[in-house]
């Protein structure tokens, strides 16, 4: 798993600096030298990856039906995989390249990011590591990984499209920076490496849209992560809670204007639970939260953003909008259970 390959934007401009040769004249061949040179380093750069990444790619099968790809994370079997394919199916099996089937358990999955760990019941296995995901860039290369329609170990190659995507989760809360590619995926992909040039996991292939090509979505490795390190610990994924519920209004443009507030929408509080931070620091029904620790919100997503970046052991201050008067509140942080 140390294997380390030449980044394919090192070798682009190797190939640029190479001296130019003369345009091929009736009877040659297009693929002359220079073109075989960049196959060659194209294809050298692709496998490698593989010959680094494949061994640690597996299948994972769920009791009823469920299907799809994983790899593994740790040499004692911890495996990352997405939560669709295996929240809420107790019985799970590993299938590794070699064509053994290993039983596993569901570490913990979270829903919110489309992802889940578990553990195989085996040691000394081949492992994949994380890379960053923060320095991708549109035009770099990546390879997909996985079982795609029970075709075990299939290689898909092609570049990042765009970077800072958004999109839902089944729980229907934002999963953000999402990485675009255009390596083909197809059912059975999900929960399987995207590699770049390097070796390293970018991201968790984790949907596609219907009927489009070359539009692959993946979960970036830094929530993967992060998300791994809470499983791990404590089962699932530990989130600040309000204890709310709440809609999306707007703001009148008069208030806003007396307020000085720059919202044109405010996130109302429709119910609060009893005992729950909001409550004791005495949000009340109807309220209109406008601003987390300074931060604007206008919306739903907004919110779950800005609690995501409060840290547990610190205090949150709302801003709230109450009969047309605007003032804070300050909250005790808690975290999901």
């Amino acid at each position: 798993m140390q294997h380390t390959i030449e980044d394919s934007a090192a070798l682009i401009r190797l190939i640029h600096t190479e001296p130019q040769t003369d345009a091929p004249t009736a009877g040659t061949h297009a693929d002359d030298n220079g073109d075989r040179g960049l196959l060659d380093a194209y294809s050298q750069a692709v496998v490698g990856v593989v010959d680094a990444v494949a061994p640690a790619v597996v299948g994972v099968h769920a009791e009823r039906g469920g299907q799809g790809s994983g790899f593994f994370v740790t040499p004692d079997g911890y495996a990352l995989t997405n939560s669709h394919v295996v929240a809420g199916r107790p019985r799970l099996a590993i299938t590794t390249p070699d064509g053994d089937r290993i039983d596993a358990a569901l570490v913990g999955d979270d829903p919110a990011t489309d992802l889940a760990l578990v553990r195989a019941a085996a040691r000394d296995l081949p492992y994949a590591q994380l890379g960053e995901s923060d320095g991708l860039r549109p035009g770099q290369l990546v390879i997909a990984l996985g079982n795609p329609l029970g075709f075990q170990s299939t290689v898909s190659t092609g570049v990042i499209g765009a970077v800072g995507r958004a999109m839902r989760s089944q729980t229907g809360r934002l999963i953000e920076n999402i990485i675009q590619h255009s390596a083909p995926l197809n059912p059975g992909n999900s929960g399987g490496p995207l590699v770049d040039s390097r070796g390293r996991v970018v991201g968790v292939n984790t949907a596609i849209i219907a009927l489009a090509q070359g539009l692959g979505f993946a979960v970036p490795a830094g929530t993967a992560r992060w998300v791994i390190g809470e499983l791990i610990a404590h089962g699932r994924v530990k989130r600040v809670y309000l204890g709310i519920a709440a809609t999306v209004v707007p703001v009148p443009r008069r208030l806003a204007r007396e307020l000085d507030l720059l919202n044109e929408r405010a996130v109302e509080v429709t119910a609060v639970e009893p005992g729950k931070p909001a409550a004791a620091a005495g949000v009340a029904e109807g309220d209109q939260i406008v601003a987390v620790n300074d931060r604007l919100v206008s919306g739903i997503d907004d919110l779950h953003r800005a609690l995501s970046r409060v840290p547990a052991d610190h205090r949150l201050m709302l801003t709230i909008i109450r009969e047309g008067r605007r003032f804070d509140l300050t909250l005790n942080v808690q975290m999901t259970a």
